[in-house]
């Protein structure tokens, strides 16, 4: 009788009501993915997922970064640079400068994501065969399901949870616990983050990486105006920021643009070391992706392969596909002028703000995310966290013009050129305070 009293005790006033309440929501955040999972989740749906996984197969399987999507482009810069190291053999004599073959590299994804999808595929068990009808991978004897591009949407998911997670901690750490719960219930009510974590891109991981970046900026700024660490814990915080971008980078190659909000968040608010704080974070960051630059230039004489010319595809030069279709490209077109590219921008930058701006915040929430941004907070750190996500979207809204391909076409909603989709986890921060200045 004495322990059934202790435990309702426990359970009404103790600390069994927290771990009870833990538990229940934790519970229900696994049913709410049991159900999406079973009533929403779907193949691979986009080229780029499928790109991707094929790319990390070939990895998984030993071939090396190596790709059998052939892109004829990819196929020219790798015959221009070979040539241009061997020279040109005689007319018929065989001649593989193209390298298709045999194993052609892979010039247009980074080699993060695919470089964790296959150790994914090292340690779970990818069946690739499909084989007879199964329950959950098929309904009524039909196939449903594709067990490998489950398991890549499952990882995304996991990531997701993450994102949730490292937001709720920051709010909480920002502000209070209301806000924090708030902050992840909205995350996690967010269909549109949903859909991207079992789309099969790096989008997912790309934000576990951004929130990790926060952390580091949300710490410098506390050390700059709160001492502790000394000059070591700064500098270690620093390169940590430049490996993060480094890392973001070689997920999506948009992502080093980062660096730039990052070194003015360190000029306006890192304290009399800024200086060194930024030559630190940006050498850090340029040794990270160095190593990756070198091995594309060798291969195709491009430092980012492919995606090195993004910024001229879908304009009037090589409209919709023509560049990636391209054995020939004709980049001495007059066409090829500094107003080429200002209409780029005008144009994709309107579409973005008409478009894409207004689902950063969850179509109903913009405005609370807008108005968070003009609202005057008392906690310092949250002010200057502020500046840096004004400072960030900026930057992605013009990097995200420029660097907008037909892909963004083919799949209007979800793709990897979507960059504003990284401040998701942000705005609903914000959102969660538009009635709280912390």
């Amino acid at each position: 009788m004495k322990l059934l009293q202790n435990v309702i005790h426990k359970l009404a006033i103790g600390t069994g009501l927290r771990h009870l309440r833990v538990g229940l929501a934790c519970l229900a955040v696994v049913m709410l993915a049991a159900g999406y999972n079973w009533r929403a989740a779907r193949n691979l749906g986009t080229q780029e997922a499928m790109d991707t996984a094929q790319v990390a197969r070939n990895l998984a399987e030993g071939k090396g970064y190596t790709t059998q999507f052939i892109r004829p482009f990819s196929l020219y810069l790798v015959k221009q640079r070979s040539e241009a190291k061997f020279g040109r053999v005689p007319l018929g004599e065989n001649a593989d400068y193209s390298q298709i073959k045999g194993r052609h590299p892979d010039l247009a994804n980074p080699p993060v994501y695919p470089g964790v999808l296959a150790a994914l595929m090292k340690v779970l068990p990818f069946e690739w065969v499909i084989g007879p009808p199964k329950f959950f991978w098929s309904n009524d004897g039909r196939f449903l399901r594709y067990k490998p591009d489950f398991l890549i949407g499952f990882f995304n998911e996991f990531l997701f949870f993450a994102v949730i997670g490292l937001t709720f901690l920051l709010a909480r750490r920002l502000f209070d616990p209301g806000v924090a719960w708030l902050s992840g219930i909205l995350l996690l009510g967010c269909e549109w983050l949903w859909r991207f974590s079992v789309s099969g891109l790096s989008t997912m991981l790309l934000l576990v990486i951004f929130m990790g970046l926060v952390w580091c900026l949300v710490f410098i700024e506390r050390e700059a105006r709160e001492p502790r660490w000394g000059l070591r814990g700064l500098l270690l915080l620093a390169a940590a920021a430049g490996l993060l971008v480094g890392l973001g980078a070689l997920t999506r190659y948009a992502f080093g643009w980062m660096i730039v909000p990052v070194t003015g968040f360190f000029i306006l608010f890192a304290g009399p070391r800024k200086a060194m704080l930024c030559l630190v974070a940006v050498a850090v960051f340029a040794l990270v992706l160095s190593p990756w630059v070198y091995r594309n230039y060798r291969i195709c004489g491009a430092p980012f392969g492919t995606a090195t010319f993004a910024i001229v595809e879908a304009t009037g030069m090589f409209p919709e596909h023509k560049l990636a279709r391209a054995l020939e490209p004709n980049f001495n077109r007059l066409e090829m002028r500094v107003g080429t590219f200002t209409h780029k921008l005008l144009n994709n930058s309107r579409q973005i703000l008409q478009d894409d701006l207004p689902r950063l915040g969850g179509s109903w929430l913009t405005p609370l995310f807008l108005a968070g941004l003009l609202l005057v907070f008392r906690n310092p750190a949250i002010r200057r966290l502020r500046y840096f996500l004004m400072m960030t979207l900026a930057m992605l809204i013009v990097v995200q013009a420029l660097g907008r391909t037909q892909l963004s076409e083919d799949s209007p909603e979800f793709n990897s050129e979507n960059l504003l989709v990284l401040l998701q986890a942000l705005a609903r921060g914000i959102e969660s305070t538009s009635g709280n200045p912390g």
